[in-house]
């Protein structure tokens, strides 16, 4: 037993829904016995620029996308730490199909806080029905009577290709306060009111098919809205019918796993191809394997893992343990925890750039998958989730005595 797998044992032991449950076991197995054919369709998804409908089918047949949907969808309402283990597990692989799986499945969890009205209209006739997003407060709202016109364009949207639905972010304008991020909700907008327009051309994640999304006056229900300061102070409406400890989790906090787990995994794959490579390069008479510059690296980007690894797990059982307690998640706590999320990013790169560089100069020609894997992890910085300075500079703030100034935590 690993010293992850103790943790996690000690911490969710007797829990059903937790890891090392029998069914977390099972969607692990799962997403490590797909290694084969996502390695073999990577080339196919970074040409393509989308995850191959095929790999969409065999994540909904192991039943990844039911991880953090409501049981009474069909889905298992597991912890977060099940769904990005496994996400964890794919990113090894194929970092474009674990972005896609992570931000795509986690609106299941999204659309659980909504008002129960929008998951009928989602799930109604179909509970496999999925949903992507772009959260970028651009759109332009128009308060009518029950509810808003909807105009805009999105960037960003991973795996809209394979979406029915989107979540798309605004502000609310009220009278003396035109943009006040206090008034942000997110919009649920059917795939017939928008259109998608193909412009992803990226140097990384070329796979995870973020295209534009164009919506042109568009009536948006009031239920099919969500105030991002109901997901703050963890009272949703959808809480109404969705009780379960995992429901009242912060939003944030759930959504921004999405966007460090991909470059976490994808930098464990990219240690096992560094391995590889030392096994059979050398530099002179020297053997990759033996040179102890290159030892050294292996050895920090291993430690490296584990402890971002453990953190991440060590961060959603104490969030866990308070919404099963029913008690709120201290805010200083939230605060760090978001600041943990943001930064694996930036730690990533470094690890993964210092494996490129040991690796010489075979490293950088095209093909070479240890530049590939870095090129995604370099494109993964560009979310917002993962630009820690913010983050860093809120969490100092509260150390020196100052009030939190995010509510995105």
């Amino acid at each position: 037993m690993t010293m992850q797998q103790a943790v996690m044992s000690n911490n969710t032991e007797g829990n059903a829904y937790s890891l090392g449950s029998p069914r977390a076991e099972a969607l692990l197995a799962a997403a490590r016995a797909m290694a084969p054919a996502l390695r073999e369709r990577a080339a196919e998804c970074r040409a393509q620029s989308r995850v191959p409908d095929e790999t969409i089918a065999d994540f909904k047949e192991a039943g990844f996308f039911k991880i953090l949907q409501p049981e009474q969808w069909g889905g298992y309402a597991m912890d977060p730490q099940v769904f990005y283990s496994v996400g964890l597990e794919i990113a090894r692989h194929c970092m474009s199909s674990a972005w896609v799986l992570g931000v795509v499945a986690v609106h299941n969890w999204q659309l659980a806080v909504f008002d129960d009205r929008a998951a009928q209209d989602v799930w109604g006739e179909d509970p496999g029905v999925l949903i992507s997003s772009s959260y970028a407060p651009v759109g332009k709202v128009t308060p009518v009577d029950g509810g808003y016109r909807l105009s805009g364009r999105w960037s960003f949207s991973s795996g809209s290709a394979h979406c029915q639905w989107a979540f798309l972010g605004a502000v609310v304008p009220v009278e003396g306060a035109p943009f006040d991020m206090a008034n942000y909700r997110t919009f649920l907008v059917p795939a017939s009111a928008y259109e998608i327009v193909d412009n992803w051309d990226v140097v990384g994640l070329q796979g995870t098919g973020s295209h534009d999304i164009v919506v042109d006056d568009v009536f948006v229900p009031e239920h099919r809205t969500h105030r991002s300061i109901d997901g703050y102070y963890c009272d949703n409406p959808g809480n109404a019918v969705n009780a379960a400890p995992l429901y009242r989790l912060p939003f944030m906090q759930v959504f921004v796993r999405a966007v460090c787990t991909a470059s976490l995994g994808a930098l464990e794959g990219e240690l096992d191809d560094f391995i590889e490579v030392a096994k059979t390069r050398k530099a002179g008479p020297v053997a990759m394997s033996a040179d102890p510059a290159a030892r050294a690296v292996a050895a920090t980007v291993k430690a490296s893992i584990e402890e971002m690894k453990l953190t991440m797990v060590r961060n959603f059982d104490a969030m866990m343990a308070c919404t099963r307690a029913g008690q709120p998640i201290p805010i200083e706590d939230r605060v760090r925890y978001r600041y943990d999320s943001s930064v694996v990013a930036d730690r990533c790169l470094e690890l993964s750039g210092a494996m490129l560089k040991a690796s010489g100069s075979g490293g950088i020609r095209l093909g070479s998958e240890l530049l590939s894997r870095h090129l995604d992890i370099l494109a993964s910085q560009a979310h917002v989730a993962n630009h820690s300075r913010p983050f860093a500079d809120n969490m100092g703030g509260i150390l020196f005595g100052d009030e939190n100034r995010d509510f995105a935590i």
